[in-house]
Parts: structure tokens; sequence; C-alpha cells
């Protein structure tokens, strides 16, 4: 079942809730996860700076992806070439030294 997750609370909230319902302790999660209990510990509280690799193997332990919803569809760049950011600046090579 899918959730939309506005804030890292209502992240926290639905790790939180299938952790429970998969009948596991946050210690066992964690070491499902590959993790430190302190990371789903954080994690649980909605703590809004977390690492993407790591919350990946949170919700894979927990049978869960990630999914990204109702995004345009992004051009794809020629191999190795990057596609700018709108609204983002390249940054300028400074003075020789």
């Amino acid at each position: 079942m899918a959730h939309a997750i506005p804030t890292p609370e209502a992240l926290g909230q639905a790790t939180r809730a299938a952790r429970k319902q998969l009948g596991l302790t946050q210690p066992q999660l964690a070491l499902a996860a590959g993790v430190g209990v302190r990371f789903v510990v954080e994690l649980e509280a909605g703590k809004s700076t977390v690492r993407l690799a790591t919350l990946l193997r949170v919700l894979h332990a927990l049978g869960g992806q990630l999914q990204l919803d109702r995004l345009p569809e992004a051009p794809t760049p020629p191999d190795g070439a990057r596609t700018p950011i709108p609204g983002r600046r390249r940054p300028q090579p400074g003075p020789v030294l």
C-alpha cells in the first residue's frame, strides 16, 4: 500500500507502523537493515536529515521501496552528459594562484 510522506515526521510514523506490523523491535530492524539502532530511533522520531542510502536499506528490510510519483519525465542525456538543474548555477572556476 502506498503512503504519501509529506514530512520527516510522517516518514518516521510510517516506518514505525511498518516495523510494528512485522513484529520487529528497533534493534531487530537495525540488524536486518545493517544499520545502527540509533539510526532507526532517529528515523522513527522524524529526524529531518538522514542518509538516503541508509534509509533505502531500512525500507528494503521492511519490504518497502522508495517511489516517486507524478514527476515530469526527465529527458535522457547522452552517455556521460549531465542534465542541468533549472535555476542552479554552475560553479565558476576560481582564480589561479
